[in-house]
């Protein structure tokens, strides 16, 4: 499935804990966050913490997979493990 917005992502999310029969309250508390937090997080806000978002795929088992366009050939390589990387030693 290819996401391109927040509202795709919490679709994803949202389906999936339907499909694992989680209530929001019960996903809240496998990624720490409140019952709320769930709540704007599949209602599309777009102002979620990545961390907490990444907790809840997580949780849910589900994985992001990027892929740049093909199509664009000036595009430039990206190393996501040199970028976490340099992250953490900050």
């Amino acid at each position: 499935m290819q996401v391109t917005t927040v509202h795709d992502l919490a679709a994803v999310v949202r389906g999936r804990r339907g499909e694992l029969g989680l209530s929001q309250a019960e996903l809240a508390v496998r990624i720490g966050v409140s019952r709320d937090w769930v709540s704007d997080f599949e209602s599309g806000k777009a102002t979620v913490e990545m961390g907490l978002v990444l907790r809840a795929l997580e949780a849910l088992r589900l994985r992001i997979d990027l892929a740049g366009d093909a199509d664009a050939p000036d595009a430039p390589a990206v190393d996501l493990d040199a970028i976490l990387d340099e992250h953490r030693r900050r």
